[in-house]
């Protein structure tokens, strides 16, 4: 059974997460990777929301128990195979040639606030949900290529607070900060705004590809040169 899941609404693409938390191991790379080229094959659409199925969880990140069973069993390949993966999703979201717009509707911790960091524009609803870089607190620093990603959906000052801290963050507070759009009342009010948001756009492909691919070239290059190194070394986490 499919983890991610897709539909067209009009001329917009919605990829649902249909996981309960979300959380990320290789089945789920697999399936968003393929959701979003199944969306790219379709010329007619014109936007694509990111949203999830659960009335509670976007995404909670990396599936650390699966990624624990892999250590314990000596699966390494299969944890290279989920790294590279999730950066095939970032690229592909940072060269989208339609905006992709995150619509998140409950937590997005960790490596699912990455996700949502990939994303061009960024919707929360107000009354659940928070967004945490914990990664400090659970010994796991970022790869240099979401370093790059995540600065340039949270400006400095705040992203030095909550990546450093590991706090929570609600809606009203990211606004603030300018990482989302908007702080929607409930969730059906951040359906009406997502969606009347991805309405607006009619974009050519061609330019709207390659004005990301100039902005965000950087963060492709952290992801193809320096990402690898500890990758392959399997440099993932901190005991001290």
């Amino acid at each position: 059974m499919a983890v991610v899941d897709w539909e067209k609404t009009g001329n917009i693409a919605i990829v649902k997460m249909v996981n309960n938390e979300n959380r990320q191991n290789l089945v789920f790379a697999n399936d968003l990777n393929k959701a979003i080229d199944e969306v790219l094959d379709d010329s007619d659409i014109n936007a694509m929301l990111l949203s999830s199925a659960s009335p509670k969880h976007w995404s909670l990140g990396v599936d650390v128990e699966w990624l624990m069973t892999q250590f314990n069993d000596k699966n390494f390949d299969a944890i290279k195979q989920f790294m590279y993966r999730m950066n095939d999703v970032f690229k592909k979201l940072l060269t989208l040639p339609i905006p992709a717009i995150a619509a998140i509707n409950g937590h997005a911790f960790g490596n699912g606030a990455i996700l949502s960091c990939a994303c061009d524009f960024r919707f929360m609803r107000q009354d659940r949900g928070y967004f945490c870089f914990p990664e400090v607190d659970l010994g796991i620093p970022f790869l240099p290529g979401m370093v790059e990603m995540v600065k340039k959906a949270v400006p400095a000052y705040k992203l030095n607070e909550l990546k450093l801290t590991g706090k929570r963050a609600g809606a009203a507070e990211l606004e603030e900060a300018h990482v989302i759009e908007k702080a929607c009342p409930d969730i059906d009010a951040l359906a009406e705004e997502t969606m009347a948001f991805a309405g607006l756009f009619t974009k050519k492909r061609g330019i709207f590809s390659e004005h990301k691919k100039r902005m965000y070239r950087h963060i492709i290059e952290a992801m193809d040169k320096r990402d690898p190194e500890y990758i392959e070394s399997l440099a993932l986490f901190i005991q001290e």
